[in-house]
């Protein structure tokens, strides 16, 4: 659907991208993932057809991308910003902008309209206005004006950031279902490593304007290499003396008399890494093979919709993730006694 070639973005003499090359096929979610600055919102605006390449060529359908037919790529592909400007007015004269720019009916214009709202689910709301909403439904205002538009193309700038809850989970449900049932092709920048695991079919690890990964999201966000932890804040991350014993598997001794042992063969220093999804946490201790278990006490809980973030103190600070229906059933607050399991082959080593 697009695909960049040797592409370098200047700007005076800043240089946003250098020489990214970078292919999204027809019908998947691609994310690009990386740091403030790292050049997301600028690969965004060149595939959108807002900026041109400094250097390189882009193509968009195999046609590369010139004056000649910016205009028709335009109308194939739509951008959400992070920060989108809404008119002063009512949520349906919003929404039904682009589509009265482009000489649509009337009837056509109200129907496509409450579809829109009904996907973000804002039925209902055509009458607000626009200044009286919160920020997590204007941001749905604007991924309305987008859908409504039914273009080949979405492209969303870090669409969900400093949003509650309710509306992060309300937006990523929509950008599934069009994914899934419209077979739009979705390219969305976030720095939210959650997000592009769940939602996304490959992912681009963007530093400092290069591509420095690109892969399935897991091979990428779940390896802890020196790429991610430049800019992503690892949790779980323990360091200590390893020794190999028996079973083809070492013993890493941290402080506070703590010894995590992973499936791996390292003599030396080492840095550990375990993923918060997958610590399994019990009110009781499991009978398993599993080779780490530590007793705790809850210290935090955060609420993230249908999934909940706690802090364990088990001699050492743990995050765990558990979903909302695990924490209700087994009645945990701040304070709970609990227990951590997790299997050497979930340790990783940086």
């Amino acid at each position: 659907m697009i695909r960049f070639e040797n592409v370098t973005k200047r700007f005076d003499e800043i240089s946003a991208l250098e020489n990214v090359n970078l292919k999204v096929s027809e019908g998947e979610i691609l994310t690009i993932i990386g740091p403030n600055g790292s050049g997301k919102t600028t690969i965004l605006r060149i595939m959108a057809g807002i900026d041109m390449p400094t250097i390189g060529e882009v193509y968009f359908k195999n046609k590369r991308v010139d004056k000649d037919n910016l205009r028709e790529v335009r109308k194939n592909i739509t951008l959400v910003f992070q920060r989108t400007a809404l008119f002063n007015t009512t949520v349906q004269k919003n929404v039904a902008y682009g589509l009265r720019l482009r000489g649509y009916p009337k009837r056509e214009i109200e129907e496509r309209v409450k579809e829109a709202l009904k996907m973000v689910k804002l039925q209902d709301f055509e009458k607000r206005w626009v200044k009286n909403l919160s920020g997590g439904e204007q941001q749905r205002v604007s991924l309305a004006r987008a859908l409504v538009l039914n273009t080949d193309v979405l492209l969303l700038d870090e669409p969900t950031a400093n949003l509650d809850p309710k509306n992060v989970s309300i937006i990523e449900e929509t950008i599934s279902w069009v994914s899934r049932e419209r077979k739009t092709t979705v390219v969305m920048a976030t720095h939210n490593m959650f997000q592009a695991e769940i939602l996304t079919d490959r992912a681009a690890l963007l530093i400092g304007g290069r591509i420095a990964q690109i892969g399935a999201p897991q091979q990428i966000l779940r390896v802890p290499s020196e790429h991610l932890a430049s800019f992503a804040r690892l949790e779980n991350v323990f360091s200590g003396m390893s020794t190999i014993v028996e079973g083809g598997i070492s013993r890493v001794q941290l402080e506070d008399d703590l010894t995590i042992e992973a499936a791996v063969k390292l003599e030396g220093r080492v840095t550990l890494f375990v993923q918060p999804e997958d610590i399994i946490l019990s009110k009781k201790e499991l009978i398993s093979s599993a080779r780490n278990v530590f007793e705790g006490e809850v210290m935090e809980v955060s609420d993230l919709g249908n999934k909940v973030r706690l802090r364990v103190n088990a001699r050492k600070n743990f995050i765990v993730q558990i979903t909302k229906r695990s924490f209700k059933e087994m009645q945990l607050n701040i304070g709970s006694r609990v227990f951590l399991t997790f299997k050497a082959s979930s340790v990783s080593i940086m």
